[in-house]
This record gives C-alpha cells, sequence and structure tokens, in this order.
C-alpha cells in the first residue's frame, strides 16, 4: 500500500517510545459540523488513528454511551454517504490515519463494491467491521482491499487459537484486540499481577499469529487504564469516554486525549 498512514502511525508512535492512541468518535453525533470539530480536536491533541463510526439502527456490539451516540447521529441524518462527505471534508484538512468502524448491513446495503470505492475516494485508511467473521466477510473484505483499504481485524478474549490465526491471515493495517467479553463501554477489570497476566497472555497468544501491530480495547476509560495497556499493546483503543467527551463538544475531546496520549507514553 503506496501512503500508508496507519503503518505510519504505528511506527511513529513506536520511535516515540509510547503506543498509538486509536481515539474512535461516532460520525455525526451532535450534526455534521459538531462531529466534523470534534474529530479534528482529536487528531490535534494528538489521537495517531480515527476509527469513525458509522451509526447503525441494532448496534449489538456496542454499550449504552455508543448505541445513544448512534440514536442521536441518526436523528441529525446520518447515512454511510454523509459520513463519507463528512471524511471527505475532513481530508482538506487533516491527513491522519482514519478507519471507519461498523457493522455490515449499512455497507452491504450500498454494496460492497460501491462501499469501498467510495470510501476509499472519500479518504479512508482502512474498515473495520464488527460483525463479519471471516466466513462471512468476503462480500465486503475483497472490494475494501481491491481498493487499497486495510480490513482490520477484531480478536476477543474467547477467540481460540485456531480461530485467531483465521482472522488474522485475512487482515492488515493492526489487529484490534478486545480485552473483555461485553460491549463498548464495560469496564475493564483493575490492574493486578492476575489481570495483567491475563492481559499479557492474550495479547502474546495475537502476536504469536502475526507480525500486524496489536491494539488493545474495550473498557478503556481512564489514563491509568492506558497506561496499564500501553506496556502491553502497539496501540490503546478509546472509544466511549471520547463519545461522553464528545457531547461536552470539541474542547473536552482536546483535552481528554491530552491526557490519554500522556498516559501511552511508555
Amino acid at each position: 500500500m503506496s501512503d500508508d498512514r496507519v503503518a505510519a502511525a504505528f511506527a511513529r508512535a513506536r520511535s516515540e517510545g509510547r503506543a498509538a492512541l486509536v481515539a474512535y468518535l461516532t460520525a455525526y453525533d451532535g450534526g455534521p459540523e459538531h462531529s466534523l470539530a470534534c474529530v479534528r480536536a482529536a487528531i490535534d491533541a494528538g489521537a495517531d488513528v480515527i476509527e469513525l463510526g458509522i451509526p447503525f439502527s441494532d448496534p449489538s456490539a456496542d454499550g449504552p454511551a455508543i448505541c445513544a451516540a448512534m440514536v442521536r447521529a441518526r436523528a441529525h441524518g446520518a447515512t454511510v454517504d454523509r459520513v463519507l462527505e463528512l471524511l471527505a471534508t475532513l481530508r482538506r484538512s487533516h491527513d491522519a490515519a482514519v478507519v471507519l468502524f461498523g457493522y455490515a448491513n449499512p455497507m452491504l446495503h450500498k454494496g460492497g463494491e460501491a462501499f469501498a470505492a467510495a470510501a476509499a475516494q472519500a479518504g479512508a485508511d482502512g474498515v473495520l467491521v464488527v460483525d463479519a467473521p471471516p466466513e462471512s466477510a468476503g462480500p465486503l473484505r475483497e472490494p475494501a482491499r481491491a481498493h487499497g483499504l486495510h480490513w482490520i481485524p477484531l480478536v476477543a478474549p474467547t477467540t481460540t487459537a485456531e480461530r485467531r490465526t483465521l482472522i488474522t491471515a485475512g487482515g492488515s493495517g493492526f489487529v484490534y484486540a478486545i480485552t473483555l467479553a461485553g460491549v463498548t463501554g464495560a469496564a475493564l477489570q483493575e490492574q493486578g499481577s492476575a489481570a495483567d497476566a491475563t492481559l499479557r497472555a492474550q495479547l502474546e497468544a495475537t502476536r504469536a499469529v502475526t507480525s500486524l501491530p496489536v491494539a488493545a480495547g474495550f473498557g478503556v476509560r481512564r489514563r491509568t487504564q492506558v497506561v496499564r495497556l500501553a506496556a502491553l499493546a502497539d496501540g490503546v483503543v478509546v472509544g466511549t469516554a471520547l463519545v461522553e467527551a464528545a457531547q461536552r463538544g470539541p474542547r473536552a475531546v482536546t483535552e481528554l486525549v491530552h491526557e490519554l496520549r500522556e498516559g501511552c507514553l511508555r
């Protein structure tokens, strides 16, 4: 991939002695102007990769905060095409890595080829589809690859070794390692030797089957949790806390990203 912003983001973080900060925000939450301002604030404050959420009516993997954000976004008229227009607008001012995060249904409704072509044209660097297992991902994965988009794989604590190999083999960019069973915003287990050993074993099992950077997320809300994960993973994913900050405005996003980025230092 010629201008690989995702690889560059992780390489830059590694060279600076820190984990990459992967920041999730729901597109159109608060309306297009508010949403765009919050994404810009996150990038300007130091987020390395943006996960831009595509609102969906049935976000089964998400907890109350992100579900509510998707309801608000849809009330403001969010559609796949409008999210891509927002991304294209962002690209006129910012060059950070952006991964489109969402569910298969809206993407397939547009059509796998049409979605991938439009996403690439808008300036996306990759796609992360939370409900597309490798056996059924082809209609979205193959067009994404053909248009130069990363296909970001997800692995969970319950993923078997065999499936971990299968899932990561079909991906590129980075691996999203879900740190707990449940939905987004659930509480990450507090720090402790047993908890850290479990996390370390999970991440090492993923690294054993892929050379891709591994970003850990789900349940990350505080700087102390970021510090803990930054010592174990190549990147730290934060979503719910940023979505809640975005409700307060771009300044709150800036303040939180500054705090989280400091926690990424090793």
